[in-house]
């Protein structure tokens, strides 16, 4: 495979929309991620110690607002250098391996270094210790049954190392399997009520494993209707009486990529997004929240960043 990969077309793509947002806001944004890096190089959530899935979103976000570069990039790199039990999940190992290549692409320091020249012939093999008898993949080694969001997350570590998920047509058909008739996705078999975010990773997966039918655009379409939360952005499930920044990221996303424009109106969304940050910067996650976190800040940037250039604060 030479496409670039899935995660690094998206977030060219997001950088590219907040490139006009001004100064002072930047500003803001990238102060509040740095601040959540502990001396150790890791960066925290809502614990006070340093979390690889919460480091990769920091990352992740400052590579939106090309700053990674603000953080202690040595520190970082030998945090990462130090993650040893990344194998056990299939997040633990998209969150290293992209943190390492998203290090590597914006500093130049290559954590991978010191690997084996066969690394990625060992990580394909160790993503094939997830897969299930459904076709899928699970979140670790003992799960019996695949998981839309981990079979995704699964081929977006095979797109990072230059591959294709093998057996690409069992998965699509273990995607097409967990569609409901509320439109959307279910995250494992036996569920019925869709959710936004496994039906944001079905679309997404699906589009990389060679397109969504025109059936399920539109099923699609009905659902994300159906989740638009009275606050302007996406709420979890039908079932969630309020949106939040991840639902209203993922969602969104699929709308755009499935060119679905009647499933959300760009002023509220941008009204909610804008009603979650914080002062000295940083996002919440939802109305409800109190406290921002890196998680939730990525997926306000993300949106911010979906919905295009903007010079406002």
């Amino acid at each position: 495979m030479t496409a670039e990969p899935y995660l690094f077309r998206l977030g060219d793509r997001l950088s590219a929309g907040l490139s006009e947002r001004d100064a002072e806001w930047r500003e803001r944004q990238i102060a509040f991620l740095c601040r959540q890096q502990h001396p150790d190089g890791g960066f925290r959530g809502r614990d006070v110690e340093s979390d690889l899935y919460y480091t990769s979103f920091a990352i992740r976000g400052l590579g939106l607002l090309s700053a990674l570069d603000r953080a202690d990039t040595a520190a970082l790199a030998g945090y990462l250098g130090r993650q040893t039990e990344m194998h056990v999940s299939v997040v633990d190992l998209v969150s290293w391996l992209y943190s390492a290549l998203m290090l590597q692409l914006h500093t130049g320091i290559d954590v991978l270094a010191q690997a084996p020249p066969d690394w990625p012939d060992r990580l394909a093999q160790l993503l094939e210790t997830f897969r299930t008898q459904d076709g899928g993949y699970a979140k670790t080694h003992a799960g019996a049954a695949g998981s839309t969001y981990h079979s995704f997350l699964v081929a977006l570590c095979y797109e990072l190392i230059g591959r294709q998920a093998p057996q690409p047509d069992r998965l699509r058909q273990f995607v097409l399997d967990r569609h409901r008739e509320d439109g959307g996705f279910v995250e494992i078999a036996p569920m019925q009520r869709s959710g936004t975010n496994p039906t944001a990773a079905a679309v997404a997966l699906l589009q990389m494993l060679g397109g969504v039918p025109a059936t399920v655009r539109e099923d699609v379409r009905g659902f994300l209707q159906e989740v638009r939360g009275a606050e302007g952005g996406f709420q979890a499930n039908t079932r969630v009486p309020f949106a939040d920044s991840l639902s209203t990221f993922t969602g969104l996303l699929s709308a755009l990529d499935l060119e679905l424009d009647d499933t959300f109106d760009r002023a509220r969304v941008a009204a909610f997004i804008d009603s979650l940050a914080r002062p000295d910067g940083g996002y919440r996650g939802a109305a409800w929240d109190e406290v921002p976190d890196v998680e939730y800040s990525f997926y306000a940037l993300g949106v911010l960043g979906l919905l295009g250039p903007r010079r406002s604060t």
